[in-house]
């Protein structure tokens, strides 16, 4: 991949007035900082800020700084967009040494058509969007895909089955759900409605087949009656 080179200006005047007016003119307030180096206050050309953050690494993109006539590989952090257009209105570039491992989100993209999924009606419930893993800046994938080809109802699938590259690791548990079949709202709802169904026609025969034992003593007085009145006729 090509060098993301990115020119930023120093000794900008700071204040919310001052950013609007940088805004206007084509360019985004932003900040260069790391070990070692003071927080600096720059302005960046929009425009190439854009194609930097445009490759297929993203954020994860190792982007070269130049600044008072020194270079330095950065990552964008900390980005703040507008909440209706989604342009970037200010950003972070953190300084950091491409020999040491960093922290980065990576996102997981998943490939494949679950098709006995889709066949049982189930839906695909994804449940982790990213996954933090530590890598050498230059070493941080663009994205993790995960296969759902084979998922089904009641299957997971989980960290562990995400298929890291070389040199790079997560400390997350691999036993952390990524993407799950569960059934649908509906069919969930008929087989519970079939279940309550079938247990009330149980309960009901059940009480159709049970007769009721007579009291104690009860058949006795009922043959008494029954003699005592048959005498009486006779006489």
């Amino acid at each position: 991949m090509a060098d993301i080179i990115l020119e930023a200006h120093p000794g900008r005047s700071t204040g919310s007035r001052a950013a609007r007016r940088l805004r206007r003119e084509g360019r985004v307030p932003a900040v260069v900082y790391g070990t070692g180096v003071d927080p600096v206050a720059v302005t960046v050309e929009a425009r190439q800020l854009r194609a930097a953050l445009s490759t297929p690494a993203g954020l994860n993109a190792v982007v070269t700084v130049q600044m008072d006539g020194a270079s330095y590989p950065t990552l964008a952090r900390e980005l703040q967009r507008h909440p209706v257009r989604g342009t970037v209105q200010h950003v972070d570039f953190v300084i950091v040494d491409l020999r040491v491992e960093t922290h980065a989100d990576v996102p997981i993209t998943l490939v494949g058509e679950a098709v006995e999924l889709h066949r049982q009606d189930g839906v695909l419930d994804q449940q982790m969007f990213a996954l933090t893993v530590r890598a050498r800046p230059a070493d941080i994938p663009a994205h993790l895909e995960l296969d759902i080809s084979a998922l089904t109802v009641g299957d997971t699938l989980r960290v562990s089955d995400l298929a890291l590259p070389s040199g790079v690791a997560t400390d997350v548990d691999p036993e952390t759900v990524v993407v799950a079949g569960q059934a649908s709202r509906v069919a969930a709802e008929v087989e519970e409605a079939e279940a309550e169904a079938a247990a009330a026609a149980a309960e009901a025969a059940a009480e159709e087949g049970a007769e009721p034992a007579p009291a104690e003593g009860e058949g006795a007085v009922e043959g008494e009656a029954a003699e005592s009145s048959g005498g009486g006729e006779e006489g």
